[in-house]
């Protein structure tokens, strides 16, 4: 998905020569802490709440111009690079530029979210499994070799680097919920399963730090 699919025109931009009140009166009825700022009708960068807060309500945006921030996003470009600049930068919603670096519109935090969700499966029904498994180990092939021969099929894959000890942590989605021969078979080939979610009765880590947790605020 691009980012030009999630383009939201709906939210308004300021001009460097609005008063700082405006921009702060637009925050709260749109309930955001960022907004564009344009210059000359070209994106100039993106002003925050919480400067606009430090700030003389009746002064000019151009005064804070150093406090813009000169993030964006182009609208042919993957919709993860929002994503992550949002999550650097702790947005509440990214300008979309085109080349000639006008404004677009803007990618709402919330909306985004909201499409991850669907993009990691979250919608459709199914057991997780999540492992741990050193990086010369790692093998997809086998992996799924491994889910089919129980008659199931993974939906999802996704993968994250522990930047302590370079384990690769891998988190499976599988099409239906009873997953536990699927687990025994990953045990079988020596797999370390950290966690398992499915329908049927689990022990594993976080279950047993969920219910010693319960125990010790019942002590």
């Amino acid at each position: 998905m691009l980012a030009a699919q999630l383009i939201n025109t709906g939210f308004p931009a300021v001009n460097l020569f609005d008063k700082v009140s405006l921009a702060l009166q637009l925050m709260d009825e749109y309930d955001v802490f960022h907004l564009p700022v344009l210059s000359a009708e070209k994106y100039a960068g993106i002003i925050s709440k919480d400067d606009l807060l430090d700030a003389d309500e009746n002064n000019l945006l151009a005064s804070l111009e150093a406090e813009l921030l000169p993030v964006s996003v182009k609208g042919e470009e993957y919709f993860l690079a929002a994503l992550k600049l949002i999550a650097d930068h702790e947005l509440s919603l990214l300008p979309v530029v085109n080349e000639q670096t006008e404004l677009t519109g803007v990618i709402p935090a919330r909306e985004l979210m909201r499409t991850l969700s669907v993009y990691l499966g979250n919608d459709t029904r199914g057991g997780i499994i999540v492992l741990e498994i050193s990086k010369r180990n790692f093998s997809f092939g086998e992996i799924s070799r491994l889910v089919e021969t129980n008659d199931a099929y993974i939906t999802q894959l996704n993968t994250f680097t522990e930047p302590e000890t370079g384990i690769m942590i891998v988190t499976l989605k599988i099409n239906r919920i009873e997953i536990s021969d699927i687990v025994a078979t990953f045990q079988r080939y020596e797999y370390l399963v950290k966690y398992y979610f499915g329908e049927e009765s689990y022990a594993n880590e976080l279950k047993a730090n969920y219910d010693h947790l319960i125990s010790y605020l019942n002590m």
